[in-house]
């Protein structure tokens, strides 16, 4: 056992030795428009290097410890749980022994949310008129408590509704709030983004409560329950049926009140950074991973395997002195809508965030029907939110050459909002990272391509009591935590083809990218 340690140190010791000879012919930092993000020889050679030294049995390890820890705790590990708070000091603990400088930031998130008694919507002015709970309208959850007479102002609504869904934009962009009165009770139509983004750009402008109302065209007229994932606002917020709204955008100058009678019960919980000590402070290379699990099972593949993988890769990194700064992250509460990330994200200043010039999102990469899916920095695939900021398109470049080197197969994914890269995209920082399939069913093309069960969900134990460490694809864990050594190691030497953030807030764009619902946000 002496030997093999000793070897082990040995090794160590060369891969350092060949990282600080050559560290000086590391490529500079490339500026915007930067396109083809081919590394140097010198950083391909350490994260080549690197991939070889992160292996799955070594991840694997960590998986087993997180499994022990949910066995002790209830037999899960989510967040405000003592499984969580258990997972969070071995990973803190590994990491302070490694030497990173460790940190935590404080994370908020709803425990219990309770509605006391119906709440109230009446016209004052300038006709008297009760509206019918739930009938006419209902309470959103989690709605702030309060109680508020004010006069109405309709956001940037089409009225009549348009014949097709999902075509009102009322409410989506700051600019439809110009010319907003703080203190007054903003009318929003139901439309194409998600409801916590219109009610965010409200709170933004100084509402004093919120009324929703259905967008109007069949099946889309009643008010219906929903969660728009947001405890925060401070005020009143429900939704009415088309007709109430429309009955309100009536007649300039309405008046009415609205009253909510309820309370959220906040909780609290930390998020783990460990940064390293060496490397230039303004240029940031973050990963991250949520260790946070759900209350049905010991999250293992979701997602202790993105967690363990990025632990091991921090482990393995620990001592090489890299020219650019590494800094690791594992969320909390990303399982109650990605609360973690948002709001380390909305912690930093302007400074802070320009300083990270990249983040990579691990999130289920061992699921048991795996496809190996990149996130699609540069939209090729044409679905969904579009492409992320300038540079994800390179990330998505690196990983697809780790694996196409290889002979192995890879596929886009679409950035949707569910994982924790959303509050990063949403300010202009590029993203990029692995998943390998939750709930979604794999194709016959899927199954050709990659193996596997086609017509079965990739990770059949998905948000349930059977994620342990059965349910854990050790081929897949192994293959991608290298793909994640290798991505780390690369920009930790190289960051070709990723724009220089500090130069890029002196001309940002005026567009700004949109921001990515939280995990389940209606709209």
């Amino acid at each position: 056992m002496r030997l093999t340690s000793r070897r082990g140190m040995v090794r160590a010791a060369t891969l350092v030795t060949a990282v600080a000879l050559p560290l000086a012919l590391a490529a500079p930092a490339a500026t915007a428009g930067t396109a083809a993000p081919a590394a140097t020889g010198v950083s391909d050679v350490l994260a080549e290097a690197l991939a070889h030294m992160v292996k799955g049995k070594n991840v694997k390890k960590h998986l087993d410890a997180l499994q022990s820890i949910a066995d002790a705790n209830g037999g899960n590990r989510a967040v405000g749980t003592p499984g969580y708070e258990a997972s969070l000091a071995y990973v803190r603990d590994k990491v302070t022994r490694a030497g990173y400088k460790v940190s935590t930031t404080d994370v908020e998130f709803p425990i219990k949310w309770e509605e006391f008694s119906p709440s109230v919507l009446q016209q004052v002015s300038p006709e008297a008129k009760t509206y019918a709970n739930p009938t006419d309208f209902v309470t959103v959850t989690p709605s702030g408590g309060g109680d508020v007479t004010a006069q109405i102002q309709v956001v940037d609504p089409v009225i009549p509704p348009a014949p097709v869904p999902n075509t009102s934009t009322a409410g989506c962009e700051s600019s439809d709030f110009a010319g907003f009165v703080p203190g007054r009770i903003a009318l929003i139509q139901r439309g194409t983004c998600a409801f916590i983004d219109k009610a965010l750009n409200a709170k933004a402008a100084g509402a004093a409560g919120v009324i929703f109302f259905n967008e109007g065209q069949p099946g889309r007229t009643d008010p219906f329950e929903f969660d728009i994932r947001e405890w925060r606002f401070g005020f009143p917020v429900v939704i009415a049926s088309t007709a109430v709204g429309l009955d309100l955008a009536d007649s300039p100058g309405t008046v009415v009140h609205l009253k909510v009678d309820a309370k959220t019960t906040v909780g609290h919980a930390k998020n783990l950074i460990a940064e390293s000590r060496n490397g230039a402070a303004g240029e940031v290379v973050m990963a991250g991973a949520h260790l946070d699990g759900v209350p049905e099972g010991p999250g293992i593949n979701d997602n202790g395997s993105g967690s363990a993988a990025i632990l091991e890769t921090a482990l393995k990194m620990a001592h090489l002195p890299t020219k650019n700064r590494l800094r690791f992250a594992w969320w909390a509460g990303e399982e109650l809508g990605l609360l973690g990330s948002d709001q380390y994200v909305a912690g930093l200043s302007q400074a802070e965030r320009d300083r990270i010039r990249l983040y990579l999102n691990f999130d289920m990469v061992a699921s048991p029907n795996d496809v190996t899916f990149l996130y699609d920095g540069d939209d090729s695939d044409a679905e969904g939110a579009g492409p992320g900021p300038d540079g994800s398109a390179g990330i998505e470049k690196v990983f697809e050459r780790y694996y196409g080197k290889r002979g192995l197969p890879f596929k886009g994914t679409d950035f949707d909002g569910r994982s924790d890269y959303g509050a990063f995209i949403a300010n202009g920082i590029p993203s990029g990272g692995i998943f390998t399939g939750a709930e979604g069913i794999k194709t016959a093309e899927e199954a050709a391509r990659f193996g596997g069960t086609a017509g079965a969900p990739y990770d059949p134990c998905y948000h349930d009591v059977c994620d342990n460490i059965t349910n854990i694809n050790a081929a897949a864990l192994d293959r991608n935590a290298k793909a994640i050594g290798y991505a780390t190691a690369r920009y930790a030497y190289d960051l070709t083809g990723v724009p220089d953030r500090n130069a890029a807030a002196l001309a940002r764009s005026a567009a700004a990218p949109a921001r990515i619902p939280a995990r389940g946000a209606a709209s």
